[in-house]
């Protein structure tokens, strides 16, 4: 089966979440653990969590990704922004054991004319901080497309990021199409090239969740634009090879392409009907 689910909006609560993916033929989804140009979450109602992992359970459920804020930049230059990431990661995680078992995703962040070396540093004293031995949580770096001073760019700067942290049972990557191919990783013409280049320098055991979006700008642009499934530079072909490849196939894919609840609803039909069961 494909394990397939989209982007969710917090705001009607964890059962109404579980619903919705329901409502649109998915069986995970993903969702911003507190509002993504924000601080501080919402109280957690034990009730509505229970809730969605009743749903998740009577229905298949694969594991669901929580997402954190935009506002998390762990190797900024600015000190109070660097605590607020450290701050928010730690409470995220704590409140993610209400859920246990399942994936965090975040941006590694800018460096902001630091340099990668200096943000990296930052990045693995943030991660040696708040990860803890008895959680159950996967932090997974997302792949970035590189603009501006995005650190996290190439396959090489996550690996660095993982081999210094302390607790690296915990860590994995969630790889986003749309950042990739705009990094300039071939995944239309060479995605077995890519995924060899991604095992060789991180490792496929890494590699937990798939955000899979087309793009809106050419190979190698560095923009980050998001496109619906098949209208983008990557297309459906490509998409359609890499949500059947042998290597990906088991992986939950994640949408994140500019849609409503309808919109992500075709997608996913459509996805389905290209999936070899």
């Amino acid at each position: 089966m494909l394990n397939i689910g989209c982007h969710l909006s917090t705001t009607k609560g964890f059962k109404n979440m579980g619903k919705e993916a329901l409502q649109i033929n998915a069986n995970t989804f993903q969702f911003f653990t507190r509002n993504p140009r924000g601080g501080k979450a919402k109280d957690i109602d034990e009730k509505d969590v229970e809730a969605l992992k009743e749903i998740m359970d009577n229905n298949g459920f694969v594991k669901i990704l929580a997402h954190a804020p935009y506002t998390l930049n762990a190797c900024s230059a600015d000190e109070r922004t660097r605590e607020f990431a450290v701050e928010t990661m730690a409470d995220d995680l704590a409140r993610m054991e209400y859920l246990p078992n399942n994936l965090y995703n975040f941006h590694p962040g800018s460096h902001v004319k630091q340099g990668v070396e200096i943000g990296i540093n930052y990045i693995v004293d943030m991660l040696n901080t708040v990860l803890k031995p008895e959680q159950t949580t996967k932090v997974l770096l997302e792949t970035m497309a590189g603009k501006g001073s995005e650190i996290g760019r190439n396959f090489e700067e996550i690996a660095e990021i993982i081999s210094r942290v302390e607790l690296k049972e915990h860590m994995g990557v969630c790889l986003d199409t749309c950042h990739v191919y705009d990094a300039g990783y071939d995944i239309v013409n060479d995605l077995d090239g890519v995924l060899e280049e991604f095992d060789r320098v991180i490792g496929l055991e890494r590699l937990h969740a798939i955000h899979l979006n087309d793009s809106k700008n050419p190979f190698e642009s560095h923009k980050d634009r998001h496109e619906k499934i098949g209208e983008g530079s990557i297309g459906i072909e490509a998409l359609t090879r890499i949500i059947n490849h042998p290597k990906l196939r088991h992986i939950p894919f994640f949408l994140e392409t500019p849609n409503e609840l309808e919109g992500y609803g075709k997608e996913i039909e459509i996805l389905r009907s290209l999936y070899n069961e």
